[in-house]
């Protein structure tokens, strides 16, 4: 299902909310559970969808619209879900032993330690930033081995302390709190090397989408929910503007932005907002049509792309925000909360273009890792 239109509305009519709480009402979160988000990506043999790339970002693109938020957890609920597949089968029907539908949150930052303890792990950590932490049922974190290779841990809520550390100005709702571990013993079975997510392969049995390595698609997880924020402001920016056009027709030479900024304004942001789809898009069909067989080109082009379409959908919104006046900066206008939403959001590291461009130029380049 993923989107209906009585999920967006609950969206929009939900953020208000979501932003003074600073995370997700709790019927939201259920909402986009009851919707497929959760279980989109969840193998078959789990009773998943084992969905594409394509159908979650249209979807989350259309979540967006409505509230950024929502979408951006709605996104890392699927994306999260993927990434519990790299699980060796024990943890795997421990996580999903209640269904498809559990939500998994998490972070790769190897912000804790682990280290070999009887038949599994001894880990403790603390790991801030994970969006929609107050509604996991798991949660996946990255700790470093002793002497050795970053692992990511399947870890039950009960284990989880939550602290509330969330105070963004911008993506409120996404409830990005901090979570710790402490001296957990995690069995043998619950955790995989956090290398297997970035080289593919998945579990034996699984869909296209478990084989498509992180760096492929991660980017498009977080630049999905940027693209419905756009579409969401310039939809309620061209409203505000229909009634500026009426009244400058009416009273020529009156203070305020005349017919021609309008609409150039309209013109050029909605220009750049429907390239940045087309960018994603294609990201998105590359990773469902050729799976675990990407190229480094095909990934190195999607991180460019991702990239470049996050920088020019926030240049499109500010373009907006300059022009909208003062009434598009009213704290009850959507207009403003999806401008802040998209220029927080596209601070996050796996949105930066200067990296995603020297990951592109130097193999054309003939530049070698160390030059």
């Amino acid at each position: 299902m993923l989107i209906t239109d009585e999920l967006i509305a609950h969206a929009a009519a939900s953020a208000p909310r979501a932003e003074t709480d600073r995370r997700l009402p709790p019927d939201t979160a259920k909402a986009l559970i009851a919707a497929g988000f959760a279980r989109h990506f969840v193998p078959a043999r789990h009773g998943g969808d084992q969905g594409t790339f394509t159908e979650l970002t249209q979807a989350v693109a259309a979540l967006g619209a409505a509230d950024p938020a929502t979408a951006w957890c709605a996104s890392l609920m699927a994306s999260l879900a993927r990434m519990a597949a790299q699980l060796p089968e024990a943890g795997a029907r421990a996580l999903w032993e209640t269904g498809p539908d559990t939500v998994v949150v998490g972070s790769l930052s190897p912000f804790g330690k682990a280290a070999p303890d009887g038949d599994g792990w001894r880990v403790g950590g603390r790991w801030p930033y994970i969006s929609a932490v107050d509604h996991a049922d798991w949660a996946l974190l990255c700790a470093t081995v002793e002497g050795g290779e970053p692992r990511v841990f399947a870890v039950p809520r009960a284990a989880l302390t939550i602290t509330d550390t969330w105070n963004s100005i911008g993506m409120r709702g996404t409830g990005s709190h901090t979570a710790a571990v402490h001296d957990l013993h995690s069995p043998a079975g619950f955790s995989f090397p956090r290398a297997a997510l970035l080289t593919g392969g998945g579990p034996e049995d699984g869909a296209p989408c478990h084989t498509v390595p992180l760096e492929a698609v991660n980017g498009l997880s977080f630049a999905a929910p940027l693209l419905g924020a756009a579409e969401g402001a310039l939809d309620q920016w061209t409203r505000y503007a229909t009634t500026k056009a009426r009244a400058a027709t009416l009273r020529p030479g009156a203070p305020g932005p005349g017919i021609a900024a309008l609409g150039q304004a309209l013109a050029r942001s909605a220009g750049e907002t429907d390239a940045a789809r087309l960018l994603l898009e294609r990201c998105a069909a590359v990773a469902d049509r050729e799976g675990a067989d990407i190229t480094p080109a095909h990934t190195t082009r999607t991180l460019r792309d991702t990239a470049l379409a996050v920088d020019i959908l926030t240049g499109a919104v500010n373009r907006l925000l300059r022009e909208g006046g003062t009434a598009g900066q009213s704290e009850d206008q959507p207009l403003q909360r999806h401008w802040r939403d998209i220029n927080t959001s596209a601070t996050h590291i796996a949105l930066r273009f200067d990296a995603a461009a020297d990951a592109y130029a130097r193999p054309r380049l003939g530049i070698t890792a160390t030059a």
